[in-house]
């Protein structure tokens, strides 16, 4: 027997009959003699409804009675999904995030999980019951309840895996795996039977919408078995997001295209050439709670330098604000800033032992005429800002470039 700790999407759970459908393949497993816990998003749309119809009372929703309203979502999910499980004769329990105590801090709208109480769903665990748990959702030291970001609900479905010790967690979604870059895009794109947590870390972290980044740095801390599979059509393999380098994927010099389109690119120029000028820059946007993401920085002329950094564009105008008071403050010449950029990566643990990676990425790009912004690397992956109108192109061609199509 064996502890499963499954995560449905926003998706899979979207109208009652895709309920009774998780419902039926939770009481397959249950019915193989499984310890089940399930985690589910907000049904399909209602996150985005519940914030534009905050936006109609408050242009900048309060943070605080946001995370209580957008909570509701899958409070809604849970107790449909438990009374569907009971429909189908099992035992089940739902908890909101607050009732099984996922203790957060307390950063509104995007809090990180501190601890989770898992002895109440082990005594449920134990006593028969399927364990239904909403995700997205916890609560601060104070009692306030708190979410955890969009696609908050995969990092909850890992944090509960890796509290309770599970055997494997699951992760359910509109897509059958982990492909080579989004076959919207590539129809070519193939799906990969295994991936290291550390591409899939890069691949999160670049922009790939299939996990979301937390949910990948917990289930690699803790040693949790992770697994992407579709609620969708006949039951897969999905892809396996294993913890070593296998002699198969050593061969396979690049594993995905990963791309963002949600960027934007803020320069300070003119800035005074001196220590610690860095740290005054994106110190204020730091302390902000705003992420910084490639960091760019050029010698100027007369002892000055030019700053360039890129930040998520759902926070690009208040970083834009913060930059301009600092500009003002350190006596830089001016700000500049541009939110129609993207950023395309490619990924790939075979770049440790292969050279030429960059060679290729750049002589591909710029046979289509592909300006370069900005370029950033790291041991396994090659990033670079380019205008977003070449983003679906830039992704195209460097998948032809590395090989990455379906196998014949």
């Amino acid at each position: 027997m064996s502890l499963i700790v499954q995560k449905y999407g926003g998706t899979s759970v979207g109208s009652v009959e895709r309920l009774r459908a998780v419902a039926e393949r939770v009481a397959r497993y249950k019915a193989k003699g499984h310890q089940m816990v399930v985690v589910v998003s907000a049904m399909s749309g209602e996150t985005n409804r519940l914030i534009a119809l905050a936006k109609q009372i408050q242009e900048n929703p309060d943070p605080r009675e946001l995370d209580v309203m957008v909570s509701t979502g899958e409070q809604v999910t849970i107790a449909l999904l438990s009374m569907a499980l009971k429909d189908l004769g099992l035992k089940a329990k739902s908890y909101t995030g607050a009732q099984v105590r996922i203790l957060t801090d307390n950063a509104y709208t995007k809090a990180r999980i501190l601890s989770i109480d898992e002895q109440k769903m082990r005594a449920d665990l134990d006593a028969g019951n399927v364990v239904v748990v909403a995700g997205f959702q916890g609560v601060d030291e104070e009692g306030n309840i708190t979410t955890l970001g969009r696609g908050g609900s995969d990092t909850t479905g890992v944090a509960l895996a890796a509290a309770l010790h599970a055997d494997e967690c699951q992760i359910y979604t509109d897509v059958d795996g982990v492909y080579t870059t989004d076959p919207r895009i590539v129809p070519e794109a193939r799906r990969l039977a295994t991936i290291t947590f550390e591409e899939m870390l890069e691949m999160a972290s670049l922009g790939s919408k299939v996990l979301q980044i937390r949910s990948v740095e917990f289930a690699g801390k803790y040693k949790v078995k992770l697994r992407v599979l579709s609620s969708f059509g006949a039951e897969g393999d999905g892809t396996l997001i294993t913890f070593e380098e296998n002699d198969k994927m050593e061969q396979a010099i690049i594993s995905g295209i990963a791309f963002n389109r949600d960027e934007a690119k803020i320069t300070v120029l003119g800035v005074p050439d001196r220590p610690g000028v860095a740290f005054q820059i994106l110190g204020p946007v730091a302390d902000a709670n705003i992420d910084v993401d490639m960091i760019v920085q050029n010698v100027g002329h007369e002892n000055t330098t030019d700053f360039t950094f890129t930040v998520h564009r759902n926070e690009y105008a208040k970083a834009l604000d913060i930059c301009r008071k600092t500009a003002a403050q350190i006596g830089a010449r001016e700000v500049t800033a541009d939110d129609k950029i993207a950023k395309v990566s490619v990924v790939g643990v075979g770049m440790r032992s292969h050279v030429g990676i960059a060679k290729t990425m750049f002589e591909a790009l710029s046979r289509e005429g592909i300006n370069l912004q900005m370029i950033s690397t790291s041991e396994i992956k090659i990033s670079v800002v380019v205008e977003d109108k070449y983003m679906e192109l830039a992704v195209r061609v460097l998948h032809h470039a590395f090989h990455l199509e379906k196998a014949a």
